[in-house]
């Protein structure tokens, strides 16, 4: 079985397909954003000064993150990390519109994710149709 590395490269991709390491530098960036301004709104939800639904998605958001990495790279199920994904992209909507009301700064803190979520959504989606 060849490791991931030589798996993702074998695969059909768009021209515009950031190389790996530029992924991985994405995320090194955006992943103390995500830890902090979640890791606030779950503070806030523990200490009562938010509705525990307001947390739902922050929380749904973090799993269908944690768990894409798995799917691609060790199932290398690309229909199921195309629809893990989706709900990745879908979470970071419904996070930003219901902490808005509580606090404007963590749905604003959200747009560079939701930027680099909806480019890689729609990377995902071309490499799931192009290697069907």
């Amino acid at each position: 079985m060849t490791n991931w590395l030589e798996w993702y490269n074998s695969l059909v991709k768009p021209e515009w397909t950031p190389a790996p390491s530029t992924i991985g530098l994405i995320w090194q960036i955006l992943y103390p954003m995500i830890i902090v301004t979640f890791g606030f709104v779950f503070v806030q939800a523990i200490r009562k000064k938010l509705p525990w639904p307001v947390a739902l998605p922050f929380a749904i958001n973090l799993v269908a993150n944690v768990i894409f990495t798995p799917i691609q790279f060790g199932m290398r199920n690309l229909p199921l990390a195309a629809v893990d994904i989706l709900i990745v992209w879908m979470s970071i909507i419904w996070l930003a519109v219901v902490i808005w009301k509580y606090y404007r700064w963590v749905s604003l803190a959200q747009i560079p994710y939701f930027v680099w979520v909806s480019l890689a959504t729609v990377l995902q989606l071309s490499i799931t149709w192009n290697n069907r």
